[in-house]
């Protein structure tokens, strides 16, 4: 068969099975120019899924700190910069330094690259956040596949990356690369902000940015990430605001050694039985914070936002089921959102120092250090919920009486971010959503946390979006990691749909 029919044969038999799905077509044709986009994107996408595939293949670990990984990373930002430049784009890697590790060691980190494609005045100029460095995955640790080697099953591309950043900062490049390749104009001045250490707390990136406030990014109109989900598997969406993370651990110590239970047991104020303690007084059984002051801060709820959850598209035994789990704390899809969205949340992770692995070993630690964080929402803060925490549970540990220390700290602090939903971007990528997938999108926030949302938002002081094109079962950081084709192809259309309606409502 000739290469260019079956890639037309392949394109079509693509759209007709996620017709079958249910997947939304659009609601009229696109017309001009955008048709030529949309037609160049369809003809070259198997193009587009090979260099995806070349980059999934770049085993770019940030999160285990090992010199072969680092190499790795400094490859795979090596490729994007090559990539871009090859579009035409100016391309500046700029050396952040080195990341120091807890073992006193240190590596180098790589770099950050900072590209631009045109300086017309009289056009908007669009920023783009994305990052390319992925979380750990070995095959023998559940993957169906090779973490490392993109494979397409059922019309899913399988792979570390896949969907968490690569899919999504290809996406953006391919419809750079389509208006190139027509030889047109790009409708937009385009800018790139691509790291390879989001996973690892973009080490060196806020830096960065406060020192390219006023040269590389003084031009910047708008900013958009797509580093994140749609709330389901079929409908597009638009994420206007993030939680915050403050992150804290609690250490209980006796002395530094362990201690034998049948000689020491029932004679001393054991460090593990007060951590205990510490953390049931921290959150009850409906998922309530039990930290006096801790709910003082959170914005009211308005009737404008409660009929956004409403309008929300959210199958809810449909999640609970994908979830695996035997119910929720809340019945209805409007309460279920607020509470992952809206409302601040506490979680345990974990205790460091006790016994955990397989046996019976009679030991009374001598130190556990428990750790906790709480998701932190608008307009709550973290300074003050760090005092909060404090005086909880040093209020706590007191009734108790015990003879052991007690040390709490703060590691994290993380703000929540929120953005004003009328700027013309969101507008802008509403219609775009429309022309591409024939739908409004959901309008959603996510219960995670994504610092360099409000890193730009307070130190560029330009409008950030967020414009998700994974769907919420693509599994970002788990095993069988992946992107749809239909979502990245189709993604790409969107990018592109969305330069010209930004171009058109900016002035």
């Amino acid at each position: 068969m000739d290469p260019k029919l079956g890639r037309v044969v392949s394109s079509l038999l693509a759209s007709l099975l996620l017709l079958e799905r249910g997947m939304f077509s659009p609601s009229s044709p696109p017309a001009g120019l955008l048709e030529k986009a949309f037609r160049y994107i369809d003809l070259h996408q198997n193009e587009f899924v090979q260099t995806l595939k070349e980059w999934v293949a770049v085993e770019s670990d940030s999160v285990q700190p090992q010199p072969r990984l680092r190499r790795e990373l400094f490859r795979m930002m090596t490729l994007a910069a090559d990539r871009l430049r090859r579009l035409g784009a100016s391309v500046d890697s700029v050396d952040p330094g080195v990341q120091q590790l807890p073992n006193g060691q240190s590596l180098p980190i790589p770099p950050i690259i900072l590209a631009e494609l045109g300086n017309d005045p009289k056009k908007p100029t669009v920023c783009f956040y994305g990052h390319l460095d992925v979380q750990p995955a070995r095959q023998e640790d559940g993957w169906l596949t090779d973490p490392y080697t993109l494979t397409e099953v059922d019309g899913k591309l399988y792979g570390r990356g896949a969907t968490d950043n690569k899919g999504p900062v290809l996406a953006w490049i391919n419809a750079v690369s389509t208006f190139r390749s027509l030889e047109e104009d790009l409708p937009v001045n385009i800018k790139f902000v691509i790291e390879g250490m989001e996973e690892a707390g973009s080490v060196g990136l806020e830096e960065l940015v406060r020192k390219e406030k006023d040269q590389f990014f003084s031009s910047v109109d708008y900013i958009v990430i797509s580093d994140n989900l749609w709330l389901s598997q079929r409908k597009p969406a638009l994420t206007y605001g993030t939680r915050g993370n403050s992150y804290f651990r609690v250490e209980v110590r006796c002395r530094d050694q362990d201690f034998h239970s049948g000689t020491f047991g029932g004679i001393l104020s054991e460090p593990m039985a007060d951590l205990v303690a510490l953390l049931g007084s921290l959150v009850d059984s409906s998922g309530h914070i039990l930290i006096p002051g801790i709910y003082d801060q959170v914005a009211p709820l308005t009737e404008e936002e409660r009929k956004m959850y409403e309008a929300i598209d959210l199958d809810l035994e449909e999640y609970r089921k994908s979830v695996q789990v035997k119910r929720f704390l809340f019945d209805t899809k409007e309460e279920i959102l607020m509470h992952l969205w809206r409302y601040p949340s506490l979680s345990i992770h974990g205790i460091e120092g006790a016994f955990d692995e397989p046996g019976a070993k009679t030991v009374i630690p001598g130190q556990v250090i428990g750790k906790f964080s709480i998701r932190l929402v608008p307009h709550m803060n973290t300074s003050v919920v760090e005092k909060q925490v404090k005086q909880h549970l040093e209020y706590i540990f007191s009734k108790r009486n015990s003879s052991n220390q007690m040390a709490v700290s703060m590691t994290l602090g993380l703000q929540p971010w929120i953005a004003n939903i009328k700027d013309k971007q969101y507008l802008a990528a509403k219609r775009a959503i429309k022309t591409v997938f024939g739908t409004e999108p959901d309008m959603i926030r996510d219960g995670s946390t994504i610092p360099i949302a409000r890193i730009f938002q307070d130190t560029i002081q330009k409008s950030v979006m967020m414009l998700p094109l994974g769907t919420v079962d693509d599994g970002e950081h788990s095993q069988n990691e992946k992107i749809n084709r239909w979502n990245y192809i189709e993604g790409s259309k969107l990018f592109a749909a969305f330069f010209l309606e930004m171009a058109k409502l900016h002035y």
